[in-house]
Parts: structure tokens; C-alpha cells; sequence
């Protein structure tokens, strides 16, 4: 399970012109899913993203998490953090997972993460979607599953 962060300000998602999901001060999650992903892969990442020191506290330093300053998260299915660009000018998709194993460990991610943090947003499974975000800092992290236990 692979996830981008993005420290935002404000952030939102559409579809078809209609908002679907929207925050303020948080942080958006990219969430790709692997075709071996498990239940373990899903906890392991929510605690972390839950407890990562990525928001200032009094003096200015990054020591507080989303869940700390009562932020919020936005939670964004991305199926494209699994493309494979090694050979050819094609991404392969062939590590992602699909939707019949995605869509019910996307729909626990949300549920676990709903556990730690005060408000949890989301995107449309599996739909075509506009994400807008305010990044603040800019802050960006990477995180890996597969890299992290």
C-alpha cells in the first residue's frame, strides 16, 4: 500500500462538478492499493499517517500530528501510484490491485482512520475526480507499506 501526503490548508474533491469530499487544515491521501495488500498493510498505514509529526506546534517546529491539531484528512483512491514506467512509454498497472480487492481495504482505510482522526473525507471509488488543495508548506510525503515493517 503506497500513500502520498500532502500537508493542506484547505482541499477538495469533485466529480462531475459536484463536491464530494472536502477539508480544511489536514492532510490529503493519496491511497494506492496493491493487488497483495492485506488488513495489516491498512492498520500499519493509518496509525502512521495518524501519528506522523507534520504540523507545527508553538515554536514553529514540525511535532504535532494531524490527529494532535485536530486536523482532517481527505482520502483519495489513486489506483496510478502502482504504475510501472520502467520499460516503454505505457505505465503498466499490473501491481495495483483491482477493484474487487481495492475497493473493500479503500473502504477499511476510511473506517480505521475515521478511529484516530476527527474528521475523514473522501473521493469516489473508482470514479473520475478533481483534486483541489491549498499545499501548505509545500509538506509532501511518501510512504510504502512494503518499506515501512
Amino acid at each position: 500500500m503506497r500513500a502520498v501526503l500532502q500537508r493542506v490548508t484547505s482541499a477538495r474533491v469533485r466529480v462531475e462538478g459536484e463536491t464530494v469530499g472536502e477539508i480544511g487544515s489536514g492532510l490529503v491521501v493519496l491511497l494506492g492499493i496493491a493487488a497483495d495488500d492485506t488488513s495489516q498493510d491498512v492498520k500499519y498505514l493509518v496509525e502512521k499517517i495518524a501519528g506522523l509529526r507534520l504540523f507545527d506546534d508553538g515554536e514553529g517546529r514540525m511535532n504535532l500530528s494531524v490527529a494532535e491539531v485536530e486536523g482532517s484528512l481527505l482520502i483519495v483512491s489513486q489506483f496510478t501510484l502502482y504504475g510501472d514506467v520502467r520499460r516503454g512509454r505505457r505505465p503498466s498497472w499490473s501491481e495495483a490491485a483491482p477493484p474487487g480487492i481495492a475497493e473493500p481495504l479503500y473502504r477499511s482505510f476510511v473506517e480505521e482512520a475515521r478511529a484516530l482522526v476527527r474528521e475523514v473525507a473522501t473521493g469516489s471509488f473508482r470514479r473520475m475526480m478533481q483534486v483541489e488543495l491549498v499545499n501548505d508548506g509545500p509538506v509532501t510525503i511518501l510512504l510504502d507499506s512494503r518499506k515501512l515493517f
